[in-house]
């Protein structure tokens, strides 16, 4: 990791801050880690595993953002995209347009991922119901909804592993 405030630590994977850090720059510096964790190439096998990062990148925003992480055939990110911004309750989510971006991405598999303002990562039956929505559509050109993460500012919701999907 590059940043003027961070030096590499003894151990790999760790670093030593070497000047006073803001928190909108420690912020910044935790939003640029949650990036390269969901950078291309890197395998996703559980959705516990992106939660962390996915929680970082979209607890603050003040509206809904509905995004995607596009995924190989092996489970490996091709990318992380948001998709669609909305207000503080809800986003318009647009089947066509997540099918026309996953074909652009030539991916395999994706895991939806939005985030809820209150805080409640508690999934919405508008949420269930766009989750089957878009595995219909995308089952037509053969790519896998594998999960659609909710995410609170506490923690997240694995629609997976509600059972949901």
């Amino acid at each position: 990791m590059n940043h003027r405030k961070l030096s590499a630590g003894e151990t790999a994977g760790t670093y030593r801050i070497t000047d006073t850090v803001t928190e909108a720059e420690l912020l910044s510096i935790a939003k640029a880690f949650a990036r390269r964790r969901l950078a291309r190439g890197r395998k996703i096998t559980q959705p516990a595993l992106a939660f962390e990062y996915l929680q970082i990148l979209l607890q603050d925003y003040e509206h809904e953002v509905f995004s995607a992480i596009f995924l190989d055939s092996q489970h490996r990110v091709i990318c992380f995209e948001e998709l669609f911004r909305g207000t503080i309750d809800a986003a318009s989510v647009y089947p066509r347009e997540v099918v026309k971006q996953a074909l652009a991405h030539n991916a395999a598999a994706l895991i939806l991922v939005h985030n809820h303002p209150s805080g409640n990562p508690e999934p919405s039956d508008a949420d269930r119901r766009i989750t089957q929505r878009l595995k219909e559509a995308l089952g037509l050109v053969e790519v896998r909804v594998i999960d659609h993460i909710v995410v609170g500012i506490d923690n997240c919701v694995s629609l997976a592993e509600q059972g949901d999907l």
